[in-house]
């Protein structure tokens, strides 16, 4: 084999290690750089999430209130047809007594 054959071989060697070295490295910086995204990604996705609660939080909270008030406002109809029919039948209940008194 000839001193230039040899030249050759030692410079392709030289040039595939170089590529393997140029790879390497290429795919360390890709993975960094997928890892360095992945991170960004999950905090995003957290915070999103957080706002998301933060709201549907409010819109429970807002109709629990709502809810509340509607229930009150039936409370004090039923309440006040409960109140009026107790004073009817108290009229009714005294104008018993006051007969019985009278006619004992």
């Amino acid at each position: 084999m000839s001193f230039e054959a040899i030249n050759r071989i030692s410079q392709a060697e030289a040039e595939a290690k170089a590529a393997v070295a140029a790879a390497e490295a290429k795919a360390k910086q890709m993975s960094a750089d997928a890892e360095t995204a992945g991170k960004a990604a999950v905090q995003a996705a957290g915070e999103r999430a957080k706002g998301e609660l933060q709201q549907l939080r409010a819109k429970a909270g807002e109709k629990s209130r709502d809810d509340a008030a509607d229930l009150r406002g039936e409370l004090e109809n039923r309440k006040a047809a409960l109140r009026a029919r107790a004073e009817a039948r108290l009229d009714k209940a005294a104008a018993l007594v006051v007969e019985r008194i009278v006619n004992s």
